[in-house]
């Protein structure tokens, strides 16, 4: 039996992929109820933040995967959103902690609206990718 490396990539993708769409919908759900005052900014800041880089890297390692398989359509379709991540988190303010979301930023009407739109993208965007993956790994257990 013939171990199928780009098979193999679609399918850790796959599972990856489900995760970042998880942390996208719990992203949004989390800048929703800040937005109607329902939890304390220091609290949500402080649950969102761990999450930045295992969200990060489960991405980085998913194109890993892809450039080691020589997968190069599904790797550059995933590169302008690793360079946002990597620019965004250049970007951040400066903390004590690793993550993206200060407490005493959060707040502010236009830093609110950018971050929750930013995860509806990223939700449309994994979405997207967990079709196109799951047609990847199917046309590559058939090739």
């Amino acid at each position: 039996m013939v171990f199928n490396i780009a098979a193999f990539s679609y399918i850790v993708a796959l599972i990856c992929d489900a995760v970042l769409i998880f942390f996208s919908i719990l992203h949004i759900i989390a800048f929703d109820e800040l937005r109607t005052e329902y939890k304390d900014p220091i609290e949500q800041c402080n649950s969102l933040n761990p999450l930045v880089l295992p969200e990060y890297g489960l991405h980085l390692f998913i194109n890993f995967l892809f450039l080691i398989s020589n997968e190069w359509i599904s790797l550059l379709l995933n590169v302008p959103l690793i360079a946002y991540h990597i620019n965004r988190y250049r970007n951040r303010p400066v903390m004590s902690r690793p993550g993206l979301y200060d407490p005493t930023n959060i707040l502010d009407a236009t830093s609110l609206t950018k971050c929750q739109r930013e995860g509806w993208v990223k939700l449309a965007f994994y979405l997207m990718s967990f079709f196109y993956y799951l047609y990847g790994m199917i046309s590559s257990l058939i090739h």
